[in-house]
């Protein structure tokens, strides 16, 4: 009984072996699965895509039949820049219908345009232009994985090991660095506008090539800056950008670096307020408004009536009040009050101390008061042969 019970064991472990050795894998597809799943989580940014699994690696066919090279990359990129990696796939077969790449390994850094499709150069040639930037000094290239599927079964891949560039930081402490890199960029237009009574509202059209624009920012403003629009069509960019300055900032400086000329460059704008009538302003003068002609005009004709009636009747009662009428007609048809406006004057569209402000005295004027509200008073004074008329506050306004 313990011989057949020996017997029986032995030949159960002998079974065993067998099927390990049937489910052992050669040493080449071992390693090649190794390599594909050492990934480290840590270094992975977000647009890496996951390694083949090991059902995809035991499909793949032993035979070859796609070859990875570069074609063009850059040595030295500077912080934050965008760069471009051409990359071109030689494929020695027709059997696949779809092209997918991968970028793994990555580290302090990004890829934008991960789902970019490769584009046929001849029968068996392929080339795509990936754009990246990079954040940190000890950034890391990924490691490019291109697979060919046929009916989304994976047919062939390969490997394209990344290429060391050398990684610089631009403008360290400088606060007029705007962030971009450029081979070029261009102030379209701009515009200030009073924002509050301490500060100006500047709007920036600025268009690039092959820029980071999406990262301009002044430092030298507070945070009340961004970008209200951006077309993305690279290598040309374009934003609006708007920011908050203080209203006694004459100008707004900042640099960009040229990697054309690999100099910063200066850019200048003049932080003028705009010398525009707003809507609002078309019928300011009352003077010159029907209304006020008209009570002139009901004014005259009723002091008219009453002096005939005065005139006719010889009433007591008509001839004070044809007196009374006179002294508000001398009143109000009188020219209005000459004042003096102080250089640096703020003109204000409404008598608010939060309305908008349009126009600014550089130098004193003489100005026709047209009416009072609270501490504003409300002007007119000519500049340069336009009429501009707005409300003032009384402090600014001086002896003639």
């Amino acid at each position: 009984m313990k011989i057949l019970l020996l017997l029986t064991m032995i030949f159960q472990l002998c079974f065993s072996n067998i099927e390990f050795t049937k489910e052992e894998k050669p040493v080449f597809q071992e390693d090649t699965y190794k390599r594909l799943n050492t990934q480290n989580e840590d270094e992975t940014f977000s647009n890496t895509l996951d390694y083949l699994n090991e059902e995809d690696v035991e499909k793949v066919p032993t035979s070859k039949n796609l070859y990875l090279s570069y074609i063009d990359f850059p040595k030295n990129i500077y912080k934050n820049q965008r760069f471009e990696i051409i990359l071109k796939a030689l494929i020695t077969t027709d059997d696949f219908d779809r092209i997918e790449t991968r970028f793994v390994d990555a580290k302090n850094m990004n890829v934008l345009n991960p789902k970019e499709p490769w584009m046929a150069v001849d029968k068996n040639s392929f080339e795509n232009r990936y754009f990246f930037k990079a954040y940190e000094k000890d950034f890391i290239l990924p490691t490019f994985q291109v697979l060919l599927y046929k009916n989304d079964q994976l047919v062939d891949f390969a490997y394209l090991k990344p290429k060391e560039i050398r990684f610089s930081k631009l403008a360290k402490g400088d606060n007029t660095f705007s962030n971009v890199i450029a081979k070029s960029l261009t102030i379209n237009t701009h515009k200030t506008k009073q924002y509050n009574n301490k500060q100006l509202l500047t709007i920036l059209d600025i268009d690039a090539k092959e820029s980071n624009l999406e990262d301009f920012y002044l430092k030298e403003f507070s945070k009340d800056q961004g970008i209200s629009s951006i077309e993305d069509n690279y290598p040309n960019q374009h934003i609006l950008y708007y920011v908050v300055a203080p209203i006694y900032k004459k100008s707004l400086k900042f640099t960009y670096f040229n990697t054309q000329i690999n100099k910063f460059k200066t850019i200048s704008i003049p932080l003028t307020l705009e010398n525009e009538l707003v809507s609002t302003q078309t019928d300011l003068n009352p003077n010159n408004s029907n209304y006020e002609l008209y009570k002139k005009i009901a004014l005259l004709v009723v002091l008219l009536i009453f002096i005939i009636l005065y005139i006719w009747k010889r009433k007591y009662t008509y001839l004070v009040i044809s007196l009374i009428l006179i002294a508000l007609a001398i009143l109000y048809l009188m020219p209005n009050k000459k004042v003096a406006l102080k250089d640096d004057t703020l003109v204000y569209i409404l008598p608010t101390k939060k309305s908008t402000v349009f126009f600014e005295l550089k130098h004193p004027h003489i100005a026709e008061v047209l009416n009072k509200k609270r501490e504003f008073f409300k002007v007119m004074f000519d500049n340069n042969g336009k009429k501009i008329i707005g409300w003032v506050k009384e402090k600014n306004i001086g002896e003639n």
